[in-house]
This record gives C-alpha cells, structure tokens and sequence, in this order.
C-alpha cells in the first residue's frame, strides 16, 4: 500500500515524519509525495498555538476529502494535536481512522497493518516520556540540508508554553548517537550543512552527562565531512563563555545565535517564569557584540497577560536599538492547562496584532539598515535553486537559516550545482533580500 505525510509545525515535528517514513519503508510500505495517489495518508500535526491546532485541524479534513476524491482508504492523524486531545478528536472525528501520540512512532508501521487488518477505528496512547532516537530518515528537506534533533521535551515550565505536557521531560541523546546520524546524513545524502534543534539545545547533555556538553558536541561534529553546522534555540541563560569561544573560533560553525528572549520587561519575564532578567540579556548582547562576528536571531511574544503600555515601550525600545539582526513576533496564543492562561488581564485581540504589526515595521526598518551595510561585501553562499520569475538562482548566507530567513540571489558566468557553495558578492539590498554576483575564483 502507498502511503503519503503531510507534516506541520515545526522542524523538529518534520524530523519525526521522517523517522515515521523510514519505520514504514522499512516495513515494506510505499511511500509517494502525491496525496491523490496515496492508500494511508499520515498528517503529523502541531498544537503549540491556536492557528497551529486551527491549521492542523483544516489540514485533516482536507486529506480526508481524497477518501471521496482519490484512492486514500484510511486517514492517520499523529503529533502534537493528536498528543494533546486524542481522545476528543477520535470521538470528534469519524473521519480520521487511527490517532497516535508522540511517542509511538516505532510502533506506526504495527498499528497501521492493524488498522488495514480489521478495518477498525483506534486510538494509541502512550507515555510522553517514552524516548525512542532514531537515526533511521527519509530526508523531506532538500538533500544539501538537515535538522537533526539532539534531544527531545523541555523542562523550562514557560508559563505560556504547552510543550512539556506534550513532549515530556528534557531527554538528550548521545554524543555518539548523534555523530554517527550526522555522519549517514552527510555520507550517504550528501548534506552540507547540519541544523541542530532541540527545545533548548543550550541545555544539551545535562541529564545524561551531569553537565552540559554542547561544546563537546560540536568539537566531535566540527570533525565529520559537513561544511556548516547550525545551531537553533539556545536559551539565553545557558549561553556560556566557553559555548561563544568555541562558535567564534571554528569554521565549520555558523555563526548564529538563535536566541529565544520572549521579552524584555522584567515584570513579564517573571509572568512568563523565563530564567532570566532585563540586565542579563543587556549583558549577554554586550558580550556577543564584542566578538564581532555574530547574526542573532530572536523571537518575542506580544500581548502577554498584563502587557501594559510601559511593558511594551521597554519591549519596542529595545527592538528600536538595532541589536537583532532577524525576528519574529507572535501575538500571545492562551493555551488551556497552562499557568499563563489562568492569569488576570489578558489583552484583548485587536491590541496584541496592533503591537505586533508595530514591532514588525521597526524590525524592518532595522533590518534594511543592518542588511545595507553588507553591500560590497563577499559572502558563502549555499545554492538552492532558480527563481524563475527573477531569473536569478538563490542560495543562503551562513547569517540565514533555512526555510525562515532571508535569500540570496545571485547570477553566476559558470554552471552551479545544487547544495554547492560559492562566493558571492553582494551588489545591492532589495525587499529585505540581498542580490549579488558569484565572483569567480
């Protein structure tokens, strides 16, 4: 039988789609990219914010439309949302033929040959703590990159934040567990460059080690044939001396700082229970600017519980002073059964988007000024593809992270190969993109 994903959410819900196509691949099935095509189609869900649950739930009476329309025989929903309410949706959606949690994935190819077996609707719970780390992939990115997952779960207890009572407790893996799944990626797909994820993956190590060992991480990966290694979510607190040396000293490391801050006014940071101050972040951003060699990017959430004026005019100064060179901005999401949604004063709709649309026209405004200054300047630029309308290929800096950031475009005399990277020389900044020349060596 053939079977098709759609996966939602986050990169690192698309890492577990992919170990759930190498577990059913493994088990024989078939797997195709074409829904219209497909006898059991998977949608891996997400449920971190209500658009998340809203476009997980559109998406799964979409796929259950090719059971009318195509050869699909049975729907399977799987991830977060499926975590989160199983037991409401199986009894809310009859359209859906088989329900299973975060952890169950090994097992997917066993519950799917039940469901063909009996023809029966079910649902499988299973403990959020359970940890099964596969090194199996079908890789769903382009083959010049992948997320790899060095750990799973969060125990930060973020007042606004579901994840824990989804994914379960912080659980890293091994150094070598993940050296040898970096090592298949980059010999037998060809990756050059590898995304590290985790829910905090500063904190990497801890719980197995003693310690935190993401330094030792990445002295072992800095050694294996990948060109670039990026890091995403690195909780500010956990960002060490030791940690930036190393960062600013190898090569092979982007020099990228996916930071997390939320806010910055030390009355929500309390509200948010984040482990940090106002003057720590001052701090850290001082320190971080003092290498010189740097791109942070951060997120912010607006509209929190007891935002008032004085809050967000700390939060839109400190975005005003140009220190985030990438950034995104979320109106808060009250998710039921967390702390942040039992709060008083929570902010009306209307108010958290004004915000939100003001953080973002200054962030632009900051953005163009910072971005102009690389003009002149000769970049490594990893290619990606042709934008056919421009006419130009397009590729990322080390300062841009993969499906998020901004683009390159550039031309080039010679013929370029997919995944390759070349020297380009910025010519120009144009709607938040950089256009440029490949300079011949």
């Amino acid at each position: 039988m053939k079977i098709g994903t759609v996966s939602l959410g986050c990169d690192k819900n698309r890492i577990d789609t992919e170990n759930m196509l190498a577990f059913l691949k493994d088990d024989g099935f078939e797997l195709t990219p074409d829904p219209q095509d497909a006898d059991i189609i998977i949608v891996n869900t997400c449920a971190f914010i209500e658009s998340a649950k809203t476009e997980s739930i559109d998406t799964i009476f979409e796929m259950a439309e090719y059971k009318k329309t195509g050869k699909c025989k049975y729907l399977v929903v799987t991830g977060c949302l499926s975590q989160r309410y199983m037991k409401d949706l199986y009894n809310e959606m009859p359209e859906v033929d088989l329900f299973v949690g975060t952890a169950s994935y090994k097992k997917l190819p066993e519950y799917i040959k039940e469901l063909v077996k009996t023809n029966k609707r079910n649902y499988y719970e299973n403990d959020i703590n359970e940890r099964y780390f596969s090194q199996k992939r079908v890789l769903t990115t382009p083959q010049h990159f992948a997320y790899v997952k060095i750990a799973e779960g969060c125990d930060n207890k973020c007042t606004y934040c579901a994840i824990p009572a989804i994914r379960g407790k912080f659980t890293s893996r091994t150094i070598e567990d993940i050296e040898n799944e970096v090592n298949d990626l980059v010999n037998h797909y060809g990756v050059q460059e590898i995304v590290l994820v985790a829910q905090d993956v500063s904190k990497f190590g801890q719980d197995i080690y003693g310690e935190k060992k993401l330094v030792d991480l990445l002295k072992v990966l800095c050694k294996t044939n990948v060109a670039w290694i990026r890091l995403l979510y690195l909780y500010p607190e956990n960002i060490t001396d030791e940690l930036l040396d190393f960062m600013a000293s190898e090569e092979k490391i982007c020099k990228y700082l996916d930071i997390p801050l939320q806010h910055v006014s030390n009355k929500i940071l309390k509200l948010m229970n984040r482990h940090i101050q106002k003057s720590d972040i001052e701090k850290l951003f001082e320190k971080i600017e003092s290498y010189k060699c740097f791109t942070i990017r951060s997120t912010f959430i607006v509209g929190f519980p007891r935002e008032d004026e004085e809050d967000f005019k700390e939060l839109y100064d400190f975005i005003k002073l140009g220190k985030i060179d990438r950034c995104g901005f979320f109106a808060y999401s009250k998710e039921e059964g967390t702390a942040a949604a039992r709060l008083t004063g929570q902010i009306d709709e209307d108010v958290k988007l004004e915000r939100q649309a003001k953080l973002y026209k200054l962030q632009q405004g900051v953005m163009k000024k910072k971005m102009a200054s690389q003009e002149g300047r000769i970049l490594d630029v990893i290619y990606e593809g042709i934008d056919y309308d421009k006419q130009m290929f397009y590729g990322r800096s080390k300062s841009d992270a993969p499906e998020i950031d901004t683009k390159v475009y550039f031309t080039a005399q010679n013929l370029v190969d997919v995944g390759s990277i070349y020297k380009v020389k910025i010519d120009k900044v144009k709607d938040l993109d950089y256009f440029g020349k490949v300079v011949e060596e």
